[in-house]
């Protein structure tokens, strides 16, 4: 089964709407899972979705729009999500950080009282299509034990970096070897994990995802990954006033309060100098990185092959995902299996 790119964004504003949800908050979070899906994220798309439906029932997601900026200067700004959609809360905290950029150079911009928000690469999207570089840091769940430990302390802390480009210069990545909707993502389809992602409770090598689910997933790159994860749980958590370690909850645990943090940074090239310098620079560096080799390819190369493939072929809907997904849409008294192509 397949769902087309139209057909998806429908159906999420469909179910949110019903449930009560905002146009606006409807529209966000349905843009934000397709970014997910088309980028071949499938773990941060559809496939997240009904978290969110379950963190809905349970209240620890609030439907009303009601953000806060609690502290403000002319570049940082410091918000209280309370409680809303992660997609909504995070889309109006880069805004807040590209609209400072363009007044003064940069803008930086925390989050906390928020929820899980999808693909970090969204976000940092947003500002590029503004003119302005955009990187977006956050931090989860405890996932990664610190080196030399076998119990989860620190979170998958993904990290996103956008490029004003002529093209599409970007990377969005966890700072664990995989991301946690990855693992949830091959317990629902019943597969088994890679080796060397993950370790069991008891810190041995395991590639049943249940297991790594319970103990911890590797940081990339031994050492250097996880030093990443630990600045970005401090950046991501005491520096915007949201939990880090062991008291964040929320982005694994949807019945949970959500209390991790987010930071959003802007910075507007053209207050260094030319914009039109900055992009030829920029292309060039690209250019020689390609003639480095024939299969040479850039941060982002991928994405917009993925994107391209899924916006003319679909995508695919396992039959665990369909089995939930028909479940939330019987309930709403919505036909499911008109969205979908065969």
């Amino acid at each position: 089964m397949k769902i087309m790119k139209d057909n998806e964004i429908a159906l999420v504003k469909e179910i949110l709407k019903k449930l009560g949800a905002s146009e606006e908050y409807s529209e966000l979070v349905a843009e934000a899972t397709i970014d997910a899906d088309l980028k071949g994220f499938t773990s941060h798309g559809l496939g997240r979705f009904p978290q969110y439906l379950i963190s809905i029932e349970s209240g620890t997601i609030n439907l009303k729009d009601n953000i806060t900026i609690e502290k403000e200067t002319p570049a940082i700004a410091l918000i209280n999500g309370n409680s809303g959609f992660g997609q909504a809360v995070a889309y109006k905290a880069m805004k807040l950080a590209v609209k400072k950029a363009k007044e003064v150079g940069i803008g930086c911009v925390g989050v906390h009282n928020s929820n899980h928000f999808g693909v970090t690469g969204f976000y940092s999207d947003i500002a590029v299509k503004e003119g302005v570089i955009g990187t977006v840091l956050a931090n989860t769940d405890p996932a990664i034990a610190p080196f030399g430990a076998s119990e989860a302390l620190i979170g998958t802390n993904p990290i996103a970096i956008g490029i004003p480009s002529d093209s599409y210069i970007a990377v969005d990545m966890a700072t664990s070897v995989t991301a946690r909707g990855k693992i949830l993502e091959s317990k629902r389809k019943g597969l088994e994990l890679p080796e060397g992602w993950a370790l069991d409770k008891d810190g041995n090598p395991t590639t049943d995802p249940e297991a790594a689910l319970e103990g911890s997933i590797l940081a990339f790159g031994g050492f250097k990954g996880y030093a990443l994860a630990f600045m970005i749980e401090i950046l991501t958590g005491p520096l915007v006033n949201a939990e880090y370690g062991k008291g964040v909850t929320g982005t694994a645990s949807p019945t949970k309060n959500c209390t991790k943090g987010d930071l959003y940074i802007a910075i507007d090239p053209s207050k260094f100098g030319s914009m039109e310098d900055f992009k030829a620079k920029t292309t060039d560096f690209c250019n020689q990185a390609r003639a480095a080799g024939e299969n040479v390819s850039i941060p982002g190369d991928l994405e917009v092959k993925k994107i391209a493939n899924a916006e003319a072929n679909g995508m695919e809907i396992d039959e665990k995902l369909y089995e939930q997904l028909k479940e939330i849409c019987d309930d709403l008294d919505i036909d499911f299996d008109s969205y979908l192509e065969e």
